[in-house]
């Protein structure tokens, strides 16, 4: 099974890691960040977050027997909570890669992918009660319409959560593609990959989970430490921009004098996000859409 680490040098660099730092993978996935962070380290350890059994008995295999290592099972919305239950309150640096594993969008029975029919699941966690089935068959027109329109920036959004409606009980990911089909197919790429990427994030609550973990892991950061955070689509990249600019100024009163030794809790020193290379993108399409943002902890 391939795996491809998108950005890795970029993340990895951008980290300065210290060999005996205490570093936190919030999203572990095939391991690939993970395992070039544990070259690294001496003393240091590395946290790794998954809510994966699939990824977690990859992982568990490309990281080996390191003792510089821990695998969590859980989502990293409650890092914090997990890393505290450990005796671990302050950590160096923060890995986020927040796109797709490759087992898990091209294995047919978890239902992430268009190109393969499979039954309409789309769950990150496979212990989860919500599905993309219980969405789609029994959420609301107006529910349906908002998720596809914020979630995945779909202009036929009304539409297609009409005839969605209209066409219950969807069962399979085909059963949606027909659907997506009727409204798209002289569009430019697959009619149904917005739509198919709002029902993941709804799903997952994959913005929430976002929003409600980067301020918690601001607070454990030790200063100089650094988030290396890898986004996927603009909702995801937004949140992290947004995070990172509110915590990189003071916005203190006008006319204020400003102390010297007032501080924002972040720092950004390259505004611009960190782009795959011409080489990465000819060897793995799928880092195309990715963006490298990187902020330090003053």
């Amino acid at each position: 099974m391939t795996h491809y680490s998108v950005l890795l040098k970029e993340t990895i660099d951008a980290l300065n890691i210290k060999p005996n730092g205490i570093y936190v993978d919030c999203t572990m996935g095939g391991a690939g960040h993970s395992k070039e962070l544990l070259k690294k380290l001496t003393t240091g350890h590395l946290y790794c977050f998954d809510q994966d059994e699939v990824a977690i008995k990859i992982a568990k295999e490309r990281l080996g027997s390191s003792q510089n290592y821990t695998i969590i099972k859980s989502n990293f919305e409650f890092v914090k909570k997990e890393l505290n239950s450990l005796g671990i309150y302050h950590i160096d640096g923060v890995i986020m890669d927040l796109g797709m594993s490759s087992f898990q969008i091209d294995e047919d029975v978890r239902g992430f992918s268009y190109m393969q029919d499979a039954p309409l699941d789309m769950r990150m966690n496979s212990e989860s009660k919500i599905t993309a089935k219980t969405i789609v068959n029994e959420q609301s027109l107006d529910y349906l319409t908002y998720i596809l329109r914020t979630y995945g920036e779909e202009e036929f959004a009304r539409p297609i959560a009409k005839k969605i409606v209209e066409n219950r009980p969807l069962e399979t990911t085909f059963d949606l593609v027909k659907i997506t089909d009727q409204y798209k197919y002289k569009q430019k790429g697959h009619s149904a990959k917005k739509v198919f990427q709002a029902l993941r994030i709804a799903v997952n609550d994959e913005l929430g989970v976002l929003e409600r973990a980067l301020p918690d892991l601001l607070e454990m950061m030790n200063p100089n430490g650094v988030f290396s955070i890898i986004t996927f689509h603009s909702l995801e990249d937004r949140i992290v921009k947004h995070f990172f600019k509110k915590h990189s100024e003071l916005n203190l009163p006008k006319g204020l004098p400003i102390q010297s030794h007032v501080k924002p809790a972040l720092r950004i020193e390259q505004r611009k996000p960190i782009l795959p290379t011409e080489e990465e993108l000819n060897e793995n399409s799928r880092s195309r859409s990715a963006k490298l943002r990187v902020a330090i902890k003053n």
